[in-house]
């Protein structure tokens, strides 16, 4: 037992000898978001985030700057460079929280993939290896799949060993425990765990084993028989819009690509098994993949097109035609190159991501920004809402219109573009917009463009919608005893509240002969009618067709007894052949008099 426990912590010790840069980046990541999880300052916790990103991203980069150095040597210089890249990564993110806008998505989720698809085959590159590059990349699939279930393992019983010392031996540990240590374990453990399996590193990922079986059974009976039925029922499809003469529905695109992507990710698993006793479909399935894909990216094309010419370009558009136009690369290189390396797929791919990311003028965000400029443009042209360059909001508009517009302005002011929308504003709406991206999350002003319209055709469906809410989280209680809680209240519900002193307040919200009720009754003698204040706050953002923040929704009432002061979380009108108004959450402050 002594000599087994040795050979372990020796084997652990030479993990942490061999690779420290990797580790280090783990437990940054791992620390970082213990911390997060216990700060409260929104402001403090967004840096960490921020470096939890960063660590997180340098797990991969730093693996694959060992595997690269492992084959040529010059280890610092390449951790150096690399260090280099995250310092820069971290400050391209936001300073602030709100400012953390959909647009970093589209960085963050493409960089994060390009570092794993670097790892797939730097070591090898230049390098005329297909086999232990094949072998190189099994490795890793097999040690990712064998982390997943170990870390899985760690993860649960850790978790379920406090849960037991917490409640047999009334510990009372703190709750944020369980996430801390679920976050620590699952970051720091499953990279320590896949260091393991990996041990030595290039020479032992690249060494030439024999063929899983269970991966050779799974590919050959499951995977590649599923995927010829997929291929079928895809072709039927093509052949009915054929006929019809349609234009094709818009989430074929996404049912080709995950034909393709699974196809060819099948033929890398079945690789070696081309030239053995493989089943007849295997080799089938290898020769005539390619030849299947051809027609059904013409298909693909349609569909993105199809979107691409009615919507314009977005980032999730754009990222949709760069993997077309991937896939019909790779489908011409296999067809028309004799014994073709597979090392060309993820070279490829990495090649075209990094092309999406910093091309100028032709990344995906620059590409997104212009066509949504232009399609602003159009929308303003069409419906004639420009007089002098400026937007007319008091002409009238459909409520279609007003989302088109809305949702171009939010679009392209999460991405930086004030200046631009600027011209379109009068100065004192300029005011308004900049107030409310200080004070909205994530930046969002689509409400506040919709609500600068006023005179709007809410004829959408026969059914209209008005929200507003506060995001105020603190509200001064001096001179009121009580606070009672309201949850959900909605149409046709008596939301009790407290009994104080045997006297009972309820709200009421009912339909009464198709009008609404909304008011609060003490007893049930004394009632105060609140409608023609809801009425009143929700009138002024009439037009406006998103959740619309508010500095504070709240009335008071005098009851002989008691004052009370109601406070709204959120309040909602809705219209859909009669109206009806509720809120889902708020408090009341009661004072008595």
């Amino acid at each position: 037992m002594k000599q087994k426990l040795k050979e372990i912590w020796g084997k652990a010790d030479d993990i942490f000898v061999r690779y420290p840069m990797i580790l280090t980046m783990a437990l940054i990541a791992a620390l970082s978001a213990v911390v997060a999880i216990e700060m409260d300052n929104a402001v403090n916790q967004f840096s960490v985030i921020k470096l939890i990103f960063t660590a997180c991203l340098g797990i991969s980069v730093m693996f694959a700057v060992k595997m690269l150095s492992q084959r040529i040597g010059k280890r610092m210089l390449l951790e150096l460079g690399a260090l280099a890249f995250l310092t820069g990564f971290y400050f391209i993110l936001p300073e602030k929280e709100k400012d953390f806008t959909e647009m970093y998505a589209f960085i963050l989720i493409p960089t994060y993939i390009l570092s794993h698809l670097l790892v797939s085959f730097i070591p090898f590159f230049g390098q005329n290896r297909e086999l232990k590059f094949w072998q190189y990349n099994k490795n890793l699939f097999i040690n990712i799949f064998l982390t997943a279930v170990f870390t899985g393992v760690l993860v649960g019983g850790v978790m379920l060993a406090i849960l037991a010392v917490d409640k047999l031996f009334e510990f009372n540990f703190e709750e944020t425990l369980y996430p801390k240590t679920f976050s620590f374990l699952a970051i720091f453990g499953s990279c320590f765990i896949f260091l393991l399996f990996g041990d030595r590193g290039l020479q032992q990922l690249e060494k030439d084993g024999n063929y899983p079986q269970i991966l050779k059974f799974f590919t050959q009976y499951v995977l590649i028989p599923l995927l010829l039925i997929y291929v079928l029922i895809l072709y039927f499809y093509s052949f009915k819009i054929l006929i019809n003469w349609e234009l094709p529905r818009g989430w074929v695109s996404y049912l080709i690509l995950a034909y393709s992507v699974v196809g060819i990710l099948a033929l890398l698993l079945v690789h070696p098994l081309r030239e053995e006793g493989a089943k007849s479909w295997v080799k089938m399935f290898s020769k005539a993949f390619y030849y299947t894909l051809a027609p059904l990216i013409i298909l693909l094309f349609t569909a993105i097109f199809t979107r691409i010419l009615e919507y314009g370009y977005t980032e999730p558009r754009y990222f949709v035609l760069l993997v077309a136009l991937w896939l019909t690369t790779v489908v011409l290189y296999f067809i028309f190159v004799r014994n073709g390396s597979i090392r060309f797929i993820p070279v490829s791919l990495f090649v075209f991501g990094m092309f999406s990311l910093v091309f100028p003028y032709f990344n995906a965000l620059s590409v997104s920004k212009r066509s949504q400029k232009n399609e602003l443009e159009k929308v303003l042209s069409r419906h004639k809402l420009t007089d002098n360059g400026k937007i007319d909001f008091t002409k009238r508009v459909s409520a279609k219109t007003v989302d088109e517009v809305a949702d171009k302005f939010n679009f392209l002011q999460q991405r930086g573009e004030d200046e631009y929308l600027d011209l379109f504003l009068s100065v004192t709406q300029i005011n308004e917009l900049n107030q409310q991206k200080q004070n909205q999350l994530y930046r969002n002003v689509r409400g506040k463009v919709a609500g600068f319209f006023k005179n709007v055709d809410q004829n959408r469906h026969n059914r209209q919608r008005t929200e507003i809410y506060t995001p105020k989280l603190v509200y001064r209680t001096e001179g009121y005893q009580y606070v009672s809680k309201l949850n959900h209240f909605s149409e046709n519900m008596n939301q009790g509240g407290p009994t104080i002193n045997g006297d009972k307040i309820v709200l009421i919200n009912r339909l009464q002969q198709n009008r609404p009720v909304f008011e609060i009754s003490l007893n049930g003698k004394e009632t105060v009618n609140l409608l023609p204040f809801v009425e009143k706050k929700l009138a002024a953002y009439a037009s406006q067709t998103d959740r619309i923040p508010v500095d504070e929704i709240s009335t008071e009432v005098n009851f002989e007894k008691y004052k009370v002061k109601i406070i709204f979380e959120n309040l909602v009108r809705e219209t859909s052949g009669k109206t009806r108004y509720y809120f889902n959450d708020g408090f009341m402050l009661i004072k008595e008099r």
